[in-house]
């Protein structure tokens, strides 16, 4: 198996993890928080958040030569499953055609106190 560590100079790393990392023509893309890369502000409202998020993945993705269309599964993990419809409004937006499988999960809490995270998995066309 060969493992490249994928990277993005618009993104921050927060630790010692890769944003994403591809093998055998998957990209596996860590989960991302609501973080506004241009000035490190975190984005608290759920609408706005996510709209952030996806946004991170969709330039990690342009940066290394794939689009939104490339992801076929995504996890969201929500403080508040309340806020799934807000999320959910969003997300359409972003995959309007052929959207990925996707998992939502409430959890208890997540990474600076964000209301969500979502990692995704693409694949790389041959």
């Amino acid at each position: 198996m060969e493992k490249k560590v994928i990277v993005s100079n618009k993104l921050p790393v927060a630790g010692p993890y890769s944003l994403a990392v591809e093998a055998n023509g998957l990209i596996f893309i860590s989960g991302q928080l609501p973080i506004n890369p241009s000035t490190g502000e975190i984005v608290m409202d759920i609408r706005q958040a996510a709209r952030q998020i996806l946004m991170n993945l969709q330039t990690l993705l342009e940066e290394n030569g794939l689009s939104m269309n490339n992801i076929v599964k995504t996890t969201i993990f929500l403080k508040d499953m309340n806020d799934f419809t807000a999320v959910n409004e969003i997300y359409a937006g972003f995959f309007t055609a052929l959207p990925p499988a996707r998992s939502t999960i409430e959890v208890s809490a997540l990474p600076k106190g964000v209301p969500l995270e979502i990692e995704a998995v693409a694949v790389r066309n041959s």
